[in-house]
């Protein structure tokens, strides 16, 4: 939930599974949309594991064992670094056959096939320099932990080019703004019409996770430990603040486990997170409201 720039414009639209809403004080030129369309549609034919022509299905389906590195994989792949220590080996990027194994697969059948399994050791399988991004044996890399927020950064600095003043790039509760400060609400994850707080973002970014947005079948749900192949039982929600979109992404993924808060303390970052029973914890400096 979010307050829209007075008198401004917002261009909505739909890519790589979500809805977006891009706000300016004035409407975006065809030229400015146009190359949006070309940052969204190069970072989806890269990374995501839904398309066949991806590059991380070629890898995943054995068809190639190295591929071409896209421009953000050092970015995203180190940053999976961090997360992994921080979580003890909970966030993996090579979660994606754990998660087709329950039916979050390239066709979402959203059907299990088989019984939970743990992700495979990334650091075994998963190399990447400069050039190329390989896999020892095939593997399917889902960079869900941090990449949509990595691509709301890319369509910000995009747009920064186009856009002078206040800009918003909201990606379904990833966000990312310049300009005038936005007071945003935290949804509650079992009422899309309450809200369990309000924060103001500034020249920053806030991100959400919550376990009732990718759900199905039988407590079946996207966020998944990779030491287990099981969905997390927890935590309900998270909302994580970052310099960076992709930073508040990775920490909004980190804190459904031990070791998100202590991450969120190194960046000085802050955040909310609610508990299954309802309860709700933040961290010491978050300056929002919270109402339950």
């Amino acid at each position: 939930m979010s307050t829209p720039i007075a008198t401004g414009s917002t261009w909505t639209f739909d890519a790589i599974g979500t809805s977006w809403a891009i706000e300016t004080a004035d409407p975006l030129s065809s030229i400015a949309r146009d190359a949006v369309s070309s940052v969204i549609e190069r970072f989806d034919q890269e990374w995501s594991r839904f398309r066949d022509d991806s590059l991380v299905s070629s890898l995943a389906e054995g068809r190639t064992a190295s591929v071409p590195a896209p421009e953000d994989a050092d970015a995203m792949f180190s940053l999976y670094r961090e997360l992994d220590a921080a979580t003890s080996g909970a966030v993996n990027p090579l979660v994606g056959d754990a998660l087709a194994r329950l039916g979050y697969d390239a066709r979402l059948t959203l059907a299990a096939w088989g019984d939970p399994q743990p992700a495979p050791s990334w650091r075994d399988v998963l190399t990447w320099d400069a050039d190329r991004v390989s896999v020892a044996t095939p593997a399917t890399i889902d960079v869900g932990a941090l990449g949509k927020g990595r691509l709301v950064d890319l369509v910000l600095d995009t747009l920064s080019a186009f856009v002078e003043g206040d800009l918003v790039v909201d990606a379904s509760g990833d966000l990312a703004l310049r300009g005038t400060p936005l007071r945003v609400g935290l949804e509650h994850p079992f009422d899309a019409t309450r809200a369990i707080g309000v924060v103001t973002v500034t020249d920053g970014a806030l991100c959400a996770s919550a376990i009732n947005r990718r759900a199905w079948g039988d407590g079946l749900h996207h966020v998944l430990d990779a030491r287990t192949g099981t969905p997390v039982r927890a935590f309900a929600a998270t909302w994580a603040l970052a310099d960076t979109a992709m930073r508040a992404d990775a920490l909004a993924t980190a804190l459904f486990f031990d070791g998100g808060p202590e991450l969120a303390a190194s960046w000085n970052a802050n955040w909310v997170r609610m508990r299954t029973d309802g309860r709700v914890e933040w961290s010491p400096g978050f300056s929002g409201e919270i109402f339950s």
